[in-house]
C-alpha cells in the first residue's frame, strides 16, 4: 500500500507541472483559432500560413513541456536541451510568425483595440521590447540557469520548474519580436542597432554552449553535457539562420540603409 501511494505521489508530481505548463498553450491555441475565424468573417480571410506557423509553434511548445520529451528531459540532458531549443527558440519564432497581436487587433472591438494599442505604446512595453533588455532576459537567463545550481534545483521543485520554463519561453518570444518586427510595435528601433544586439546575443548563446560542453552543469554527467552542448550550439545555429534571414529580408525591403534611422512602419508587414 505504501509503495502504491508513493507511486501515485510520484506520478502526480510529474503530471501536475506538465499540466500547468501546457494549459496556457492549449488556451492560446484555441483563442487563436476562434479569432482567426471571427476575423475572417469581419474582414478578409486570415492568411493560412500564419495560422500554420502559430499551430506548429504552440505544438512544439507543448511537446517541450508535456509528454515523453518532457519526462526524459528530467534525467537526460540532451533531451532537456532539445526541449530548450523548442521552447525558447523555435516555438517563439513560429508563434511570432503567426502575427498574434495583429490578429487580436483585427478581432477586438474598436474600444478594446484602442486599449491594447495604448498598452503597446506604454513605457513598460518600450522597455520589454528593447533588444538589449530582451537579450539580457533571454541569454542572461540561460547563463544563470546553466552556470549556477538553479538547473539542479529546478528538478526538485515544481515551483522552480514552472517558473524556469515560462521564463525560457517568454524571454525567447520577447527576444524574437524585439529583433524582427512582425506585429505592430510603436517603439521601433533602427535596423543596425538591432543587428548589433543580435550578433552579440548569438555570440553569447554560442559561448554558453561551449562552456556547457567543457563545464557540465551541477548533476549532469560529462558525456551528457558534451552532447547537450553540441545540440545547443548546432541546433541554435539552425534556428538563428532562419531568424537572421527574416531580419535581413525586412532590412533589404526597407532599402538597407546603414544610417541610424527609424525603420518605416509600412515595410514590415510583408513577411
Amino acid at each position: 500500500m505504501t509503495h502504491h501511494n508513493q507511486s501515485d505521489a510520484s506520478f502526480a508530481a510529474e503530471i501536475f507541472p506538465q499540466l500547468i505548463l501546457a494549459m496556457p498553450f492549449v488556451i492560446v491555441l484555441a483563442l487563436y483559432g476562434i479569432a482567426a475565424v471571427a476575423s475572417g468573417r469581419k474582414h478578409t480571410p486570415w492568411p493560412v500560413y500564419r495560422t500554420v506557423c502559430w499551430v506548429m509553434g504552440v505544438l512544439l511548445a507543448i511537446l517541450s513541456v508535456a509528454g515523453p520529451l518532457a519526462d526524459r528531459a528530467h534525467t537526460d540532458f540532451p533531451a532537456h536541451m532539445i526541449s530548450h531549443l523548442f521552447l525558447g527558440m523555435l516555438a517563439p519564432l513560429l508563434m511570432a510568425l503567426g502575427y498574434p497581436v495583429s490578429l487580436m487587433l483585427r478581432t477586438l472591438s474598436v474600444p478594446l483595440a484602442r486599449r491594447v494599442s495604448k498598452v503597446l505604446r506604454s513605457r513598460i512595453s518600450k522597455i520589454f521590447t528593447n533588444p538589449i533588455f530582451a537579450s539580457l532576459l533571454n541569454i542572461g537567463g540561460l547563463w544563470f540557469l546553466y552556470t549556477t545550481k538553479l538547473y539542479a534545483q529546478m528538478h526538485g521543485s515544481i515551483f522552480l520548474q514552472v517558473i524556469v520554463h515560462f521564463h525560457v519561453f517568454l524571454a525567447g518570444y520577447l527576444f524574437t519580436v524585439s529583433i524582427v518586427y512582425f506585429d505592430p510595435i510603436p517603439h521601433r528601433i533602427p535596423f543596425i542597432y538591432r543587428a548589433i544586439v543580435l550578433v552579440a546575443a548569438l555570440a553569447g548563446h554560442g559561448i554558453l554552449s561551449k562552456y556547457i560542453y567543457a563545464n557540465p552543469p551541477a548533476g549532469v554527467p560529462a558525456a551528457q553535457a558534451e552532447s547537450g552542448g553540441m545540440i545547443m550550439y548546432y541546433g541554435g545555429d539552425a534556428v538563428d539562420i532562419l531568424l537572421i534571414f527574416l531580419f535581413c529580408l525586412q532590412w533589404y525591403r526597407s532599402g538597407f540603409n546603414w544610417k541610424w534611422q527609424q525603420p518605416k512602419q509600412r515595410n514590415h508587414a510583408k513577411i
